[in-house]
């Protein structure tokens, strides 16, 4: 992707970090960000400041200067919303649902101000929208969406999107798969194999569907590339693995023989004292990018095991 004007909104954490560092030398990259004194919230060792790109304060729910970085963009790519790495209580549960709808909402309004709007709008959403699901494969036309809070999220969130009628802006939804890049998830993941924790969590059967950062990165490429292409897309690798295969090739790559599970019952006392919730790690996520492999769309990491081998170095 060349001389691009891409506007990253909550893209200071680590996936929108990630990308801005690949497109930055060859595009003009601005992140919408609600803290400009530690943008790099939630990173996980990611880097915070990335020479050339432009931050740009915003509060996520109301109209203010930063409208105008929206003008003449080619992408708008909104990755907001507060971390569901917390305690579903009452307030944390509010605070995940309103930040995802608040900031699409308002970024609708913004671009309906606009005199040259954005060619292509994409706006995130979360392969948690299906089921958990250990029978089958859930991909866009047969996957099967039921109704816990994460769920209620994910519907709401794209009913949001949804609703916005643009005439000049092409519009898609990603609904991404854990990202695995350097830093991100593989950071605790890491952790637990090097000091031989890192056996099956729960079951170990419950599906662990991901994508690199690669693929992520160059599926949003294509859909640029793409004018036909709109809707929603499953931002998965085609190959899903188990739990208990992911936790074994995460240990192969350390060469660390110990693996010592985590029962359902000390996950959800470790969840509780980190102030977190299970789900994260047991809800089977077995989801199919159907739709891109139907359009012609080519991943490069396929197999975890490349993946890993790919970006384990150095964490």
């Amino acid at each position: 992707m060349q001389n691009k004007k891409i506007v990253i909104a909550g893209g200071s954490g680590f996936v929108g970090l990630q990308l801005a560092g690949r497109w930055i030398k060859e595009n003009e990259l601005i992140i919408l960000t609600r803290n400009l004194k530690n943008a790099a919230n939630n990173s996980y060792g990611a880097q915070g400041n990335i020479k050339g790109v432009k931050m740009v304060q915003w509060d996520g729910r109301t109209i203010g200067n930063w409208v105008h970085s929206l003008e003449g963009c080619d992408l708008l790519l909104n990755l907001a919303g507060r971390s569901v790495n917390c305690r579903y209580n009452e307030k944390n549960k509010a605070e995940v649902m309103s930040s995802r709808i608040d900031s699409t909402r308002i970024l609708g309004d913004a671009v309906k101000q606009l005199s040259r709007p954005p060619a292509l709008w994409i706006n995130s959403a979360s392969t948690t929208i299906y089921r958990h699901a250990e029978d089958r494969p859930q991909d866009e036309t047969t996957g099967e969406i039921e109704n816990d809070f994460s769920v209620q999220v994910c519907k709401a969130w794209e009913a949001a999107f949804n609703e916005i009628q643009l005439q000049a802006t092409r519009k898609a939804v990603l609904r991404m798969a854990i990202v695995l890049g350097k830093g991100g998830v593989l950071v605790p993941y890491s952790w637990l194999a090097r000091l031989g924790l890192g056996g099956k969590q729960g079951s170990g059967r419950q599906m662990f569907s991901w994508i690199h950062i690669d693929d992520l990165a160059r599926m949003i490429e294509w859909l640029c590339d793409q004018e036909g292409q709109a809707g929603t897309f499953n931002a998965s690798a085609p190959v899903p693995v188990p739990n208990h295969e992911f936790m074994r090739l995460l240990r192969q790559a350390y060469k660390m023989p110990v693996s010592i599970p985590a029962p359902k019952w000390l996950l959800e006392i470790g969840a509780f004292v980190v102030g977190t919730e299970t789900e994260l790690l047991l809800k089977s996520r077995w989801v199919l990018p159907s739709r891109l492999l139907s359009q012609g769309f080519e991943f490069k990491y396929k197999e975890v095991n490349n993946a890993l081998l790919s970006l384990l170095s150095g964490l």
